[in-house]
């Protein structure tokens, strides 16, 4: 649908606005200028962004202390991890002067479809699950589809193993699934003795951010990892079994035998808009010995004849489970 077209004095009201945005950012930047020229800002440093809070966030210096700083006027906004040049200011506070080059990027899209930066410098994003709520493959698998597409090496994390029983049968064997395709699955638990040690050694050394559904218990994990962090943990919803948002900004916490977290606000969807269906096919890792290989080049992998991966369903190279849930991820408009 065309979008409605503005009248004269509509048009010049909007470019009143944004020439009166235009000259209140243009004064913000000659203030800062002024300050930097007049020494007011020491010299130009390192640091690392931990925390973003709207037009503010917490840098963390080389030497490990915490400044609240504010950006210049030209730049683009900055998430969790990502590396600064900034100045310190005489009561402490600073200004970020420039973002360093990322390494790796966590993007998600918002509801407009725009592709957002969640965190920077990444390394390893570790996917959590749990007994309960009861894990959905496709919700994991759209996690790994992500996760593939940024090049960022994925983890598996089964939360609350204590509470296991009969009827995880269904969890275990979908571990199994995801072990057998080379992933790395992380068994945990807050309540059993020795719980997080396996976790504890996956996350040495890395820069990792923990992704999954609320109520899977992220933050419960990040609290028993990391004690002296005051972090808000949300209980289930008892009539619905699903978590309640408790993270409301991306934040970097450090570990004390090395490696650092961004703790990323929970979502219960991951939307792969922004991934046409070859994007997407190529995030099923088992997918890739197989593609380019169907007889029709514009192959939909529905149920057209020679198609390569519909073939390898068959004969059990790729599982039903999995390719079914290719198809659901694909067919939805909203992805």
């Amino acid at each position: 649908m065309s979008g409605r077209k503005l009248t004269r004095q509509q048009q010049r009201r909007i470019d009143r606005i944004q020439a009166e945005r235009n000259r209140r950012a243009a004064s913000q930047e000659a203030r800062e200028q002024q300050k930097l020229e007049s020494g007011e800002f020491g010299p130009e440093q390192r640091g690392r962004v931990i925390a973003h809070f709207g037009k503010s966030l917490d840098v963390e210096s080389e030497r490990g202390s915490v400044h609240r700083c504010h950006l210049r006027a030209n730049l683009e906004s900055l998430v969790s991890g990502d590396n600064v040049s900034w100045r310190e200011g005489d009561d402490g506070s600073g200004v970020v002067v420039a973002r360093l080059p990322r390494s790796s990027t966590l993007e998600r899209p918002t509801f407009q479809g725009v592709l957002k930066p969640v965190a920077a410098n990444l390394d390893r994003i570790m996917i959590v699950f749990a007994v309960e709520p009861a894990p959905h493959a496709n919700l994991i698998d759209r996690y790994l589809v992500a996760a593939e597409e940024t090049g960022i090496q994925p983890a598996l994390v089964l939360n609350k193993i204590d509470l296991l029983s009969d009827r995880g049968s269904s969890t275990l064997a979908l571990l199994e699934r995801y072990q057998g395709l080379g992933y790395e699955v992380i068994e945990a638990s807050i309540s059993a003795a020795g719980g997080l040690d396996a976790l504890r050694d996956s996350l040495k050394g890395h820069i990792a951010v923990f992704v999954g559904q609320s109520g899977v218990g992220k933050s419960s994990l990040i609290q028993a990892l990391l004690p002296n962090e005051a972090l808000r943990v949300g209980e289930l919803s008892s009539d619905t079994r699903k978590g309640t948002h408790t993270t409301t900004t991306a934040r970097l916490y450090h570990f004390p035998d090395g490696g650092d977290l961004i703790d990323s606000p929970g979502i219960r969807e991951f939307g792969l808009g922004h991934l046409d269906e070859t994007a997407i096919a190529d995030g099923f890792v088992e997918f890739r010995p197989y593609l380019g290989y169907c007889r029709f080049r514009n192959c939909r992998h529905v149920n057209e004849p020679g198609c390569a991966l519909l073939e390898a369903v068959d004969s059990e190279d790729i599982s039903a489970e999995r390719f079914a849930s290719f198809r659901r991820i694909v067919a939805d408009p909203e992805r």
